[in-house]
């Protein structure tokens, strides 16, 4: 069975989806799609793909199974509906948008369909992410703490509230995911955002410094924290519970109880792994296989813009 895969979007994350798809034998790169039509081409030509401008030519004259959907959050358009009404089976990257109302519109068409679908929060991927959330499972969460600590993205849109969202939104969405993953759904929340000390970039209108406290519908509180004032990157997840915390640290997990400390090293590519994954859940026919699916990312988003709103207006949000 070979997969015909199309892309809208090559540049930036794409470009791992594609080496990763490239070397899996089920699947053909069929068609890409970008705006900047000298990549595209390029990029085309080294994978044996057709090259387009324009996404509704594209979805018009190839017969393609399934749509990886790679742009900024402000440019999907109608393409997941497209895509939808196509019976095309749909990988969209993180963000999934900037506004829920849209998103819930597309999720509906997405159910409606029947058709496959994923998304970028790749980290659920890990080995050491599926012995955390293993050991946790009969666990009593008390606390989670989280960050995303980083250096500034020189994408031009991804300094633009109104194109990016914010760091949170965009980048930061990875730890809130995990986040939600392990320690579950997010039931209301209080946020403090300010741009700080990078306003001599030139265009930046997003806060460089944020925390988020959460409770969650366990009953556990905690917060993450977001920024983009450093050289260097670090991220991870805490989590508390009595007489026992689970650290990733990175791809690193460490749990540490009482009277041992266990630690582990990540063995897999988690990028490879899911895109692997949304293959052969195509493959096979078991969705289940995607540890990401639309739904369930759209609930992460909530999250980052409740968060959004959540600083603009002093007050806690519900969700």
């Amino acid at each position: 069975m070979t997969i015909r895969i199309g892309f809208v979007g090559v540049g930036g994350i794409a470009s791992v989806h594609l080496k990763n798809l490239s070397q899996n034998e089920n699947v053909k790169l069929a068609a890409l799609c970008d705006i900047a039509e000298e990549t595209v081409r390029r990029k085309a030509g080294e994978y044996g793909a057709n090259a387009y401008t324009n996404a509704d030519e594209m979805l018009e004259r190839e017969q393609l199974d399934a749509l990886f959907l790679c742009v900024p959050p402000f440019a999907h358009g109608d393409l997941e509906e497209k895509a939808a009404d196509r019976g095309l089976h749909l990988f969209v990257e993180k963000p999934l948008g900037l506004d829920m109302d849209t998103v819930r519109r597309k999720a509906e068409a997405i159910r409606k369909a029947g058709i496959v679908n994923g998304s970028g929060y790749c980290l659920r991927y890990l080995d050491t992410v599926a012995k955390a959330k293993q050991y946790l499972q009969d666990k009593e969460i008390a606390m989670v703490r989280a960050h995303y600590i980083t250096s500034f993205v020189q994408t031009p849109w991804w300094r633009d509230a109104a194109k990016s969202g914010g760091q949170l939104v965009e980048q930061s969405t990875h730890t809130v995911d995990l986040v939600r993953y392990l320690a579950g759904d997010v039931t209301k929340l209080y946020a403090g955002m300010e741009l700080r000390v990078m306003q001599d970039i030139p265009g930046v209108n997003i806060p460089d410094v944020g925390t988020v406290s959460l409770t969650f519908a366990s009953g556990a509180i905690g917060h993450v924290d977001t920024s983009f004032t450093q050289h260097d990157h670090r991220s991870g997840v805490e989590i508390l519970g009595r007489d026992f915390r689970v650290v990733i640290d990175g791809t690193q997990l460490s749990i540490v109880e009482r009277d041992k400390t266990v630690t582990y090293t990540s063995k897999v590519d988690f990028y490879r792994e899911q895109d692997n994954a949304f293959v052969e859940a195509l493959k096979s026919g078991r969705p289940e296989l995607i540890l990401s699916p639309y739904e369930d990312a759209m609930k992460t988003l909530e999250v980052t813009l409740a968060a959004n709103d959540s600083a603009r207006t002093g007050l806690p949000v519900t969700l």
